[in-house]
């Protein structure tokens, strides 16, 4: 059964094109999309053997794809990597493998958190600090975080995880935006009662290939892997992620160009006069007195940002793709009267 399209809902996700033009129309210049943290510069698709399209993923591949990213990553283990059809994947099977926990999400953060532990019916404990989490079974962080870029110390977090394994308890932290600050990772340090989440179609701009991969100490890790079963990502994304992650070349000059892209961004937002209170490398938040009215009118113009039911003074913006991107936010801006 259809659902039916409500015209006064908000997207729960970015990049639905499909739902966007069930509200706005469909514009005649095509959709400027940002309102996803994707890469807009995505990494150029290497050729590759037309029979990974023909076999079932090998076991071999897998492990290749393990490898390259525990290099990327600095994980001295491969066998402490898991791969999965995007980090999505991961959260969602990790609930179903706890007994039930009382979870504490730091939010605002990414909503499918809540949402998996909740349907998987463990307790939620929603909290906006780690000095709120009390005396949680589980505690689910990201860092940097979605919306926000909030970041949080290192250190801190592995204090963290060492007390929730003393007590049988697990802290999950979410990397899917650390590729521009690998500072921030812990996934060199995984240890009992730690598991790190990283996205790949982020940072390499390739959401459509769904891979993704949790990193845990070797037994966690084990079982993550029966959880989800065999093949749980496609040959083809498999085969991308091995060239990618290692093509150290590429994510270098990559790093140093999203944060250019993001400068820029935020000059462009700034001569707008919308407040950037927050973000990473690849999206800015920005407090807008009139928020949900500014995306209306954007939308309208075909320019796709990410509203918040929660916070009606956000608005996130995802990189433009280069200067002509730049320039039509930049025109539809100015035109604001809000």
């Amino acid at each position: 059964m259809r659902s039916t399209f409500d015209p006064f809902a908000l997207p729960a996700h970015g990049g639905d094109l499909a739902a966007a033009e069930l509200r706005f129309g469909r514009p005649a210049a095509g959709w400027l999309d940002l309102s996803t943290g994707i890469n807009p510069f995505s990494y150029p698709l290497p050729p590759f053997d037309p029979a990974v399209w023909q076999r079932l993923p090998s076991a071999e591949l897998e492990e290749l794809a393990r490898r390259a990213a525990a290099e990327a990553f600095g994980v001295a283990d491969p066998e402490c990597l898991v791969v999965g059809a995007g980090s999505q994947a991961l959260i969602q099977v990790l609930p179903r493998l706890r007994p039930f926990s009382r979870v504490a999400v730091v939010g605002p953060t990414y909503g499918e958190h809540a949402n998996c532990w909740t349907n998987a019916g463990h307790q939620l404990l929603p909290c906006e600090t780690l000095d709120r989490i009390g005396d949680a079974d589980v505690v689910v962080v990201a860092n940097p975080n979605n919306p926000d870029g909030r970041k949080y110390d290192a250190r801190r977090l592995l204090e963290l995880a060492d007390g929730m394994a003393a007590r049988g308890g697990l802290l999950i932290v979410d990397e899917a935006f650390a590729d521009c600050t690998p500072e921030l990772s812990l996934a060199a340090h995984v240890r009992n009662g730690l598991i790190v989440l990283r996205s790949f179609g982020k940072f390499f701009g390739l959401a459509g290939l769904r891979l993704g991969f949790g990193i845990a100490e070797p037994g966690a890790a084990r079982l993550l892997r029966l959880a989800l079963g065999p093949w749980p990502v496609n040959g083809p994304a498999l085969a991308v992620g091995c060239t990618a992650l290692a093509d150290h070349a590429w994510i270098a000059e990559t790093r140093c160009r999203l944060a250019s892209e993001a400068a820029a961004l935020d000059m462009l937002l700034v001569r707008a006069r919308l407040s950037v209170i927050g973000g990473t490398h690849l999206f800015r938040l920005v407090n807008a007195p009139r928020a949900w009215a500014l995306y209306e009118y954007l939308g309208q113009r075909g320019i796709l940002v990410r509203p918040f039911a929660a916070s009606p003074r956000w608005l996130r913006f995802g990189l433009p793709p280069g200067e002509k991107g730049r320039r039509r936010l930049q025109d539809a801006l100015a035109a604001w009267e809000g």
